[in-house]
C-alpha cells in the first residue's frame, strides 16, 4: 500500500486513525510533540513533531511519504500557532517535499461561519472555528494539494457505529472511531480529492458513502 504521515498522531482521532490505517496495510509514520504518547504498532514510526518550528524540519520528517494527514488539535490552548499556522505549515512542507496527497481533518460548517451561530455547539467553539477557517480555506486556495477536508459535527466517545450521513443537515454528533474510519477510507478513493465531506452519524455505510461522494 502506501506510507503515511500522520501530523497530530498523539490524539484521540489520530490513534483510531492510526490503527484503521495499519489494518489496512499501510505503513504510517506519526508525528507529535510527545511522540511517547503515539499508539505502539507494527509498521508505526513515532516521530517528534513540532508545529511550531519551521517548515523545513516538518518537510524532512514527511520525506518519502505518499499522503499526509493533519488531525493535530490544542484543544483550544494554542489555536493560532498549532490549529491555523501549524496546519499551513504542513501543507508547505507537504508540497515542498514533493507530496500531493493531504487529508485534513476540520469542524462541521468551518468553511460557513454564517452558520456556528445557528448550532450551540458550534457557537461554544468559535475560536476553534475560526482557527479551521482559515486553515480550510488556505489549503482549498493557496495550495496545489490533491486535498479531502473531512469536516465532523461534535465528536464523542462513543462505540463505532460504521455509519454516517455526509452534506448539511442539523449538526449531531460522529463517534470519533467512525471519523478515523472516514479518514482512513478517503485515502483509498480518489473521488473525495478537492471535496469538502461534511459528516455526521447516519445510516450509510462508511465504505459506501465515501464511494458516494
Amino acid at each position: 500500500m502506501s506510507k503515511v504521515f500522520v501530523a497530530g498522531g498523539s490524539g484521540r482521532v489520530a490513534t483510531d486513525l492510526i490503527k484503521d490505517l495499519v489494518a489496512d496495510g499501510h505503513e504510517v509514520i506519526a508525528g507529535a510533540r510527545h511522540p511517547e504518547k503515539i499508539v505502539e504498532l507494527a509498521g508505526v514510526t513515532p516521530v517528534a513533531l513540532d508545529l511550531h518550528g519551521d517548515v523545513a524540519k516538518i518537510a524532512s520528517l514527511m520525506a518519502g511519504t505518499d499522503a499526509v494527514y493533519f488531525v493535530a488539535g490544542s484543544r483550544g490552548r494554542d489555536l493560532l500557532q498549532t490549529d491555523a499556522m501549524g496546519a499551513v505549515k504542513t501543507m508547505q512542507a507537504a508540497e515542498r517535499a514533493g507530496i500531493k496527497r493531504y487529508i485534513m481533518l476540520s469542524s462541521m460548517y468551518a468553511l460557513q461561519p454564517e452558520k456556528w451561530a445557528d448550532y450551540p455547539a458550534l457557537a461554544a467553539i468559535t475560536d476553534y472555528n475560526i482557527a479551521k477557517f482559515f486553515a480550510d480555506n488556505y489549503l482549498v486556495h493557496d495550495t496545489d494539494l490533491d486535498y479531502t477536508i473531512v469536516q465532523p459535527a461534535t465528536l464523542t466517545e462513543e462505540a463505532a457505529t460504521g455509519k454516517v450521513t455526509f452534506g448539511e443537515g442539523d449538526d449531531t454528533t460522529n463517534p470519533i472511531p467512525d471519523v478515523a474510519r472516514v479518514l482512513a477510507t478517503v485515502l483509498a478513493n480518489d473521488n473525495t480529492i478537492s471535496k469538502v465531506i461534511l459528516m455526521r452519524s447516519g445510516d450509510t455505510p462508511i465504505a459506501a458513502a465515501v464511494k458516494e461522494v
